[in-house]
């Protein structure tokens, strides 16, 4: 099995519906997002994928993301745009957009240097 492992980054704001303290209020970070991807087989190049192109792929996602109020975006209308959340959202859609042997093992996000969360699917 083979793993491959692209980070990149976006910012955004969000405030949590319900949460009983400062993160109920609108705020923003500068979310980190690292995505391990896995395939039993290399294709012809040696690559589970190229770097490149799986970079291209989550960037489509993240940039209905960057510099967005996360609250205002078709996926968190009726969920709560938690870091738990964001990381689900980002694995789904990535899923969409992966070729055929290549899945995903996780999406962790951070929304800050100390505070992360990874959903597995």
């Amino acid at each position: 099995m083979f793993e491959l492992i692209v980070e990149t980054d976006f910012a955004a704001a969000h405030s949590l519906r319900g949460y009983q303290g400062k993160c109920e209020n609108l705020h923003g970070h500068n979310w980190k997002v690292q995505v391990v991807l896995k395939s039993q087989r290399l294709n012809d190049l040696g690559m589970v994928m190229d770097f490149k192109e799986v970079e291209d792929r989550v960037g489509e996602i993240l940039e209905s993301f960057d510099h967005k109020y996360l609250n205002d975006l078709a996926p968190f209308k009726r969920r709560n745009p938690t870091t738990e959340n964001v990381s689900k959202v980002l694995y789904n859609e990535l899923s969409k957009r992966l070729p055929r042997g290549v899945s995903i093992t996780k999406v962790t996000t951070w929304e800050s240097d100390c505070c992360g969360a990874s959903y597995f699917g």
